[in-house]
Parts: structure tokens; sequence; C-alpha cells
């Protein structure tokens, strides 16, 4: 009996394949198959008219994996469609079906690692395709492909900006949102006082019970002179905490640690964990090292929760075992499967490093440290409080010692856990300051998003699914929306545009809460709660008009020409405002990034003595000023002095001022000035 295994990926074929036996031919689909055509109205291969029904063609360059797929799938006696363990890879299933015209002869096939036993397992429990599923994600297609055409259309035509989308420009809003809130910030002044005993600093915090607040550097010195020359020891608090550990990764924690700690951007993080789950050669077998990396899940399979307590033991003792962390419910999670683990914790990231490529290893770390941290038991720290009194104004210190490093001796690398140690005052009642400090502070605005702090607050807003944070942050990259300085996202010009557009005509939509609920709404659709139909219908009944009016009405952005046409692409050059002023740029932005830049003026010495050009002041690379000919290269005439003018009388050469002295640029002659 012939049976036919379809996975997305080549590297997953080849390690599924080793698992199964000769029965199996494993072969990959390279992902999907075929996707929504471009015809019908507006191009958005759905018909609008006719109940949404899809119109679907193969994807570019997929004809000749179609062909071979067809032919070993009529060759086979049973099928497996082992896609995805997602809404994703339960749509891919469903349109390998579709294509290749399966009727019973197939079953769906999922599992959430690529070892062994979980293969074999998978395959000894396989299921029909959740139809459900693959409406959800037919859906959000449709609604992506609705939104991301007509408003692209509208804002090339408006704008001049690439691409608009449903989930991509909330993020680009949120990004602009903030940056109005730094320009808008005023900075307020305050101060604070700090008493230094020895290595213990004490920090003013009440007046009278009440909290201190010091606007001005008059009033902090108030403070300071109102204060007597003994502080009263009123209290000493010593508590010890536990310091919980951590859970496991799910993708939105996996991307943000990443970026924090390993300075990974989002779309390499998951390139690499695809490539560890997909299976990598280890000598003696070829394994996926970690679980599935799309998830919002952060449960563990009992398992590897044995095995992983089994490990605890025999490395670090039976006081750090911990315990199985529940995962707060979350009303848009999807919790088809486990959070991001190693599928072993006896294969340590030490054993495999030769295995594996540098970045490979640093993420793999990264897992591996993580897969145990969340098992293990909880750090216990030492807290201490100091509390003093002086003339009513109360200051305290603190300070804490870790006396149990549980978790963080997997983990210590990753989170930071500093001892701040305070003097043991035994029955001390008093104490007298070496210094008394006032420190001048201003208020900060909220800081720009980074792409940790972005993906975090989509995630916590509801925006967006595991699949999608990467994407969305390369997008907005790609299409100039954003730069990205100091990690941190600024809106560019054409972003900020973009979003106001967007904003005047489809605030509605463009927001934070209607798309939050279109979440909700794909995840009803996926537990077969809501009709798929009726969604689609809601919203194109309300989005269409707007979109209508705003190509009617809305404003077209009117750039001045300036009569210069692009060196580059021979559109014309416009000017535009930016951040720093105006600026003179290609108005075929953004295919063409122009931006003309202005020729310095130049402050010109004197005639060349070697040529019909000018000697003029320039600078070198590094900086330093030289006088050297307008016509350089053809003239390469040049000087580290400034030239006089004139020529020298032994050898008719030019002579520079070197300061205190007149000297030739040829010989040896010189002069005082």
């Amino acid at each position: 009996m012939k049976k036919l295994v379809i996975v997305e990926s080549p590297s997953k074929s080849k390690t599924i394949e080793k698992y199964l036996g000769t029965d199996y031919k494993v072969v990959a689909s390279m992902g999907h198959i075929r996707d929504l055509a471009t015809t019908g109205k507006f191009g958005l291969g759905v018909d609008v008219d006719n109940d949404f029904a899809p119109s679907y063609i193969p994807m570019k360059g997929k004809n000749k994996v179609i062909s071979e797929l067809k032919k070993l799938s009529k060759d086979s006696d049973c099928i497996y469609l082992a896609t995805d363990p997602d809404r994703e890879g339960e749509a891919i299933s469903w349109h390998l079906k579709e294509t290749l015209g399966l009727k019973k002869d197939f079953e769906r096939v999922t599992f959430n690692e690529i070892t062994k036993d979980v293969i074999l397992d998978a395959f000894n429990h396989p299921r029909d395709i959740d139809i459900d599923l693959v409406k959800s994600q037919e859906t959000r297609r449709i609604l992506d492909r609705i939104i991301g055409f007509r408003l692209s259309k509208l804002m090339q035509s408006k704008t001049g900006g690439k691409s608009a989308g449903r989930v991509q420009s909330v993020a680009l809003k949120l990004i602009v949102d903030r940056e109005r809130e730094i320009e808008a910030f005023i900075p307020e002044e305050y101060w604070t006082i700090t008493a230094i005993f020895g290595k213990m600093e004490a920090l003013a915090e009440k007046y009278k019970g009440k909290k201190l607040e010091l606007k001005n550097e008059e009033e902090a010195q108030h403070v300071i002179d109102s204060l007597d020359e003994k502080y009263e020891v009123t209290n000493i608090e010593t508590k010890e905490k536990a310091k919980k550990g951590v859970m496991p990764f799910k993708t939105s924690t996996l991307q943000q640690v990443a970026v924090n700690r390993l300075n990974f951007a989002s779309s390499k993080t998951m390139r690499i964990a695809q490539k560890l789950y997909e299976g990598v050669d280890i000598g003696s077998e070829t394994v996926g090292l970690i679980t599935y990396m799309r998830t919002d899940s952060e449960r563990i399979s009992p398992v590897f929760v044995n095995e992983a307590f089994k490990y605890i033991k025999e490395t670090y003792g039976d006081k750090y075992i911990g315990h199985v962390k529940v995962q707060k419910k979350n009303d848009n999670m999807q919790d088809a499967h486990e959070g991001i683990r190693v599928t072993s914790p006896y294969r340590t990231p030490e054993s495999l490093k030769k295995y594996l490529s540098n970045d490979e290893y640093k993420l793999y770390s990264l897992i591996y440290a993580r897969s145990l941290a969340c098992l293990m038991a909880d750090a216990r720290v030492k807290a201490t409080s100091v509390t003093l009194m002086n003339n009513q104004y109360e200051f305290k210190a603190n300070g804490s010692i870790l006396v149990f490093d549980g978790y963080l001796k997997v983990y210590g690398t990753y989170e930071s856990s500093e001892d701040v140690v305070l003097p043991d005052l035994g029955d001390v009642k008093t104490l007298i300051a070496d210094d008394v400090l006032k420190e001048q502070h201003f208020t900060k605005p909220a800081s720009r998003y980074t792409e940790s702090s972005l993906i975090k607050e989509l995630e916590k807003l509801g925006i967006g699914r595991p699949s999608t944070y990467a994407t969305i942050m390369e997008t907005i990259k790609a299409r100039d929306y954003v730069k990205v300085e100091d990690k941190k996202f600024i809106p560019t010009e054409i972003g900020i545009e973009t979003t106001d557009k967007l904003q005047e005509g489809f605030s509605d939509i463009i927001n934070v809460e209607y798309t939050a609920n279109m979440e909700t709404e794909l995840d009803e659709i996926a537990e077969a709660k809501i009709n798929n139909i009726d969604v689609l219908r809601t919203f194109y009944n309300k989005f269409e008009p707007l979109v209508e009016d705003a190509f009617k009405h809305m404003e077209k952005k009117e750039a001045v020409a300036t009569g210069e046409m692009c060196p580059e692409c021979g559109s014309p050059l416009v000017i535009r405002k930016g951040k720093y002023g105006e600026f003179v740029a290609c108005s075929n932005y953004p295919e063409c990034k122009y931006i003309k830049r202005e020729e310095p003026k130049l402050n010109e010495i004197c005639s060349c003595p070697n040529c019909n050009g000018k000697i003029v002041e320039k600078k070198s690379h590094k900086g330093k000023v030289f006088y050297g000919c307008n016509n350089y290269p053809k003239c390469k005439t040049a000087y580290w002095y400034i030239p006089i003018n004139r020529m020298c009388p032994e050898c008719n050469n030019m002579l520079l001022d070197k300061g205190k002295k007149i000297i030739c640029s040829n010989c040896q002659y010189e002069e005082d000035k």
C-alpha cells in the first residue's frame, strides 16, 4: 500500500520520512499552493455580489509543484495532509484537497513537534479537515484582500503611500499617535533629595506623612536646610519574598525577548525558529529541536513536564523542581497547541553547538533556558527596607539579596537580578549622613515603540495573531512608513500622511477597537458560533461606501514642483515637508527615493597655479580642512595650508600660510610673517 504525506517544507519532509519508514513518501507543497485571483470587481478575486465567493488560482511558480502532487496522489492509496497545526496550515490542507481532487482517500494529521514518538502517534490519530478553521482563515484572507486592495489604491492616488492594510495600518497609527504624544509633551521639573550613609542611600519620600513633591531647586534646598544632623532609625523591615518564575514562551514573548536580549528582528527570530522546528541533523539523527513556533498557548505537555522534572532533579537537585504554571485565559487566545519549548531537556545547547549556526545556537539556548525555567522553583529574595526620620521628613532605603536562585540558575543570563546590600544596623538608633544630595529631574514622555514593545502592545490590544507580528514589522519598514533609530520606530512623512488620510475617511474601521473586534469574530467563526458570510457582508456594506466617498471627495496631496526632473528616474522633483523642514525629492516616491542634496557653497581662496580652476576650501573624509582645485579630478593640485596667492621667489611654486611663517609648497623656502 502506497502512502503519500504532504507537508509544507522540504526540510520537514526529510525529517518525517526518516521516522515513518519506506511505506511512506513525504513531499512538500512549499507552503500555499493557491491564492485569490486578481480578477473581477476591483480585482479582488472575490464575488462581492454572490456571498463573497472566492476565485482561487495557482500561486506564481506553483504549477509544477501541483502537477507533481497530482501525479503522486493518483499513484497513492492513502494521502496524509500534514501541514502546520494552525488556521493557516488547516487552510493549506484544504487547498491541497480541493486542488488535487481528493475525496475520501485522505486524512488530516497534525503534530506540535517533529520527534519520532510524536510523529508516529499523530499518524495513529488522523482526523478530518476542520472546515470552521478553514472558513476563519478564508474570511481573514478576504477581509485583508478587500481592505488592502481598496485602501492601497486610494492611498496611492491621494498620498503617494504604497499600501494600507487591516492590521498594518492600525500598527502604524499606534506609532504615529505615540510620536505626536512625544512632540506635544511638556517636561515638568522635579527634584529629589538623597541622604548618603556610607554605601547606603536613602531617598526622601514623605513630609508629615504625605508624599514629598519638590518642583524646583529652592524647595529642595529648603528641605536640606531644614534637616538636623542626626537621622532617627524608626523601622527596619526584612522579608523573604518569592521572585516568580517565567511562563513558557509563546510567539509574542519569544519575539520580544529575542529583540531585547539577542538583538534579533522578529522576522529573523521566526526564520531561525522555523529551522529549529523543522529539523536539524545532530549527527545521530535528524530531529526537530523545538515545538511549533506560532502559538498563543503557554501550555506544556505532561510528557515534557515529567521529562523536564526528571532532568532538573538529576542536574540541579530536588529543591529546584517547580510547578506547572497555568496561563491566564485571554478572550483572543487560540489555544490549539502548546507553548514554544525544546523537544528534549537532554539536548542541551552545549551538546548541539557544533551542529548549529551561531544565531541558531543563540536562539536555541534562549528557548532551552526558558523551557526549563518555566518548570523550576521560584527564586527567593531577602528584601530589607530602612526608614529614617529627620524633622518630620521620612527617608527610605531599600535593599535585596538573592538567597535562592531557583529558575535563575538557568535563566539568569536573560533576566538581571543584582544584589543591593544594606548595612547591618543592629541596635543603631541614629545615623549621621556623610552627605545630602539634591538632584534635578524632568518628567519624560512615553518612549517610542520598539519591535518588542509594539508586538507587546498589539497582543495586549487583541490585534493580529502570532503568525502576523513579524510580517507587520517588516511591512511598515519596507513601505518606508517608519524609520528605525536606536531600535525605535519613528514615523516618516509619508507614514504620518497615510495615517492622517486613513483617519480622515476610515476612523470607524482603522482603529484598535474595530480591529480587535474583528479578531474576535474570526475566532467565533473558527468555533462555528457565527456565520462567516454575515461577517463579510456587514463589513463590506459599511466599508465600500466610505471608500467610494473618499475617492470622490478626499483631498489629494499636492506637492509643489520645482521645475527640475529627477536625475535617477526622470519624474518631476517636488518640495516636501519633513520633520526637519522642507527638502526637494522625487515625486515618484516611494518607488524612487532620490533626495536632492544642496551643494555646499565653496570658499574660493585664489586661482589655481596649474590650470584655469580655483583653489577652494574642502574637507577630507575624516573632516580635516585642506585646499584643492575645483577641477579635481582633472587637476589634483592640493595644499594642507592656506595658499596666499604669491609665488616662491626660489622655485615659483605657491606660498602657503603656516601660521607664524610663510612656507613654500614645494621647496625649503620660508619667511617670517
